[in-house]
């Protein structure tokens, strides 16, 4: 059977935690949302000449150099805590600001990180593993010894790969795993037969679990060859293993379960095992998706 362009298939052997590679990227960041209280508190605090002038926190954001940061404070297209500043000099406190250029929220606060991983095939998505079996844990291992306390948002079951968000920003991690924002997740499926649209009308219409009606975003059958099939299926809800029950319950049991993307962020060439840092443009699109 023809492989799926993509390449994140699980690795001929087991990769060992000092085999893996930890991207050195810089690391996204967090601003917390502040209240009323806050804000004047803050702005005392810059009165008395507290806080980082908002041109530099630009600056060391990569948005601008300091001189086209003053740019745009001028023009108005700079907003600390939902108001247009327009003064130079201002001093905020970048671990509780809310900074946007442009209408799009910047990471200021290098307290909050947010990493992709590519869980490999057979790993607990848990942080220890009281029975020894391989957990995430012991993959980024380097970054908890260095003190950095990170959890997983949401779970994929050890026998799915793929993508896993890891943080220690619980607002978001809370918010990316509530049904309400209806963040939508893609996953490529190898199943035990030859799928036809039938199966797809069945997965978008809706299929009956044990737990309530479950349906896709989306589906595409990418390939079929030889009594398999490859068929990616975007769904936005959480329940356990909806994926694999829903494919099952349609008469395709999955052989192969691979989690892609959530929401904009997509695994691409990421090596199992891999662990790198989202990019600016990732993390602002979580953000915007579920309103922070």
């Amino acid at each position: 059977m023809n492989q799926p362009a993509r390449r994140d298939g699980t690795p001929e052997k087991k990769k060992r935690a000092a085999d893996i590679y930890v991207s050195k990227a810089k690391p996204a960041r967090h601003q917390h949302v502040r209240s009323d209280h806050d804000h004047r508190a803050a702005t005392v605090g810059d009165a008395a000449g507290e806080g980082v002038r908002l041109q530099k926190v630009l600056a060391q954001a990569g948005v601008a150099s300091r001189r086209m940061a003053e740019k745009l404070i001028d023009a108005g297209r700079v907003e600390v805590d939902g108001r247009i500043v327009t003064t130079q000099g201002m001093r905020i406190n970048p671990n509780t600001a809310i900074v946007r250029v442009d209408g799009a929220r910047i990471r200021v606060n290098e307290d909050m990180v947010y990493f992709v991983l590519n869980k490999p095939r057979g790993v607990q998505s848990t942080m220890s593993d009281d029975m020894g079996r391989p957990c995430v844990g012991d993959i980024v291992g380097e970054k908890l010894d260095a003190g950095q306390r990170l959890f997983h948002v949401g779970r994929l079951d050890a026998a799915t790969e793929g993508l896993l968000l890891l943080t220690n920003d619980g607002e978001l991690a809370n918010r990316l795993m509530h049904p309400k924002y209806e963040v939508s997740k893609t996953y490529m499926a190898t199943l035990v037969g030859e799928a036809d649209r039938k199966l797809i009308k069945e997965l978008k219409e809706g299929i009956e679990l044990d737990d309530g009606v479950a349906r896709a975003d989306y589906v595409q059958i990418v390939d079929v060859h030889q009594g398999k099939s490859i068929v990616r299926i975007d769904i936005h809800e959480g329940r356990k293993h909806i994926v694999r029950r829903m494919f099952k319950t349609a008469g395709y049991p999955v052989e192969r379960l691979v989690r892609t993307k959530i929401h904009t962020v997509s695994l691409g060439e990421q090596t199992p095992g891999a662990i790198r840092a989202l990019n600016s443009a990732e993390l602002g699109s979580l953000y915007k998706a579920v309103g922070m």
